[in-house]
């Protein structure tokens, strides 16, 4: 039976779900080692969520530390199939200020250190990552925001860079000449391990600051940035909670099916390894009682 329905990862400066009642929490162990955190699982506005800090409580985890494959591996475990991801993000863009929210449908990719798949060891999968982010829940979300009285953007490209550094201003601006909306440091793989896992992924971008980019950026104190944070850290909290009320009980989006036609690999050469390793996301499609599930 599902522990959890609808799974939240909280980033910079959200390390925990007020609202959450029923609280218990779970330590889990994946195939692919351990999450950032234990999930806390309870019930918000009447929906099974899981929590989990991303960067661990106490803000322990760089972002190139993260091992976001026992994250979402460890959401699959719980029964989740909607992951809504919160993050602090700087704004490349004038329109996008300081405690908006940005709900973005598209990814940049500037890391160079991460895993970012569950596939190989004898086994490869493409999926289709064309629209990364699951239209449905982001309808959702946009919606939420409105409800909870907070300015937001539907649309718009999120460049995840590998950090910790922040950008030089020749990074900043190259990116601003390609139209990018906002820079972080982690959703791109987690939205490619949703996809494959076959979960709904959308992320809430919390504008903090503008990137280095903007004239005003060196004037910005370390103190009003903490202030930002913890009033976008707040603004999320009512945001997920709306979003969470309104979700559909049902999917309707085709993330469910992602790997229907991506695996490639015949699967009597898999390696039985490989396949004890993926069971929970590919088992569907290997399991004869189970094809067509």
């Amino acid at each position: 039976m599902s522990q959890a329905e609808i799974g939240i990862i909280g980033g910079s400066g959200l390390y925990s779900m007020p609202g959450v009642s029923d609280v218990q929490e779970v330590k889990l162990n994946t195939p692919f080692g351990d999450p950032s955190d234990p999930y806390i699982l309870g019930t918000l506005a009447g929906r099974k969520v899981a929590f989990l800090a991303r960067h661990g409580r106490g803000h322990r985890l760089l972002p190139t530390e993260l091992n976001f494959r026992a994250n979402i591996h460890g959401f699959k475990q719980l029964g989740v199939e909607r992951i809504i991801s919160v993050s602090a993000v700087g704004s490349l863009k004038e329109e996008h200020r300081p405690l908006e929210f940005v709900i973005p449908d598209q990814f940049y990719d500037r890391t160079k250190q991460r895993i970012s798949t569950f596939f190989g060891e004898g086994i490869v999968a493409h999926v289709g990552f064309g629209d990364p982010v699951c239209g449905e829940m982001a309808k959702v979300v946009k919606h939420a925001t409105a409800k909870a009285g907070v300015v937001s953007k539907l649309g718009g490209t999120y460049v995840c860079m590998e950090g910790p550094q922040f950008s030089t201003k020749a990074e900043s601006n190259l990116y601003r000449s390609w139209g990018m909306d906002v820079i972080g440091m982690t959703n791109l793989q987690e939205a490619k391990l949703a996809r494959e896992a076959e979960l709904c992924y959308v992320t809430v971008a919390m504008v903090t600051d503008y990137d280095c980019w903007h004239p005003d950026h060196d004037a910005v104190t370390v103190d009003q940035i903490v202030a930002v944070l913890l009033k976008n850290a707040a603004n999320a909290c009512g945001v997920v909670r709306e979003a969470v009320a309104a979700m559909p009980k049902q999917r309707s989006c085709k993330c469910g099916s992602a790997l229907a036609t991506a695996i490639i690999t015949n699967k009597d050469v898999v390696p039985a390894a490989t396949k004890e390793k993926l069971k929970l996301i590919i088992g569907k499609y290997f399991d004869e009682n189970k094809k067509g599930a």
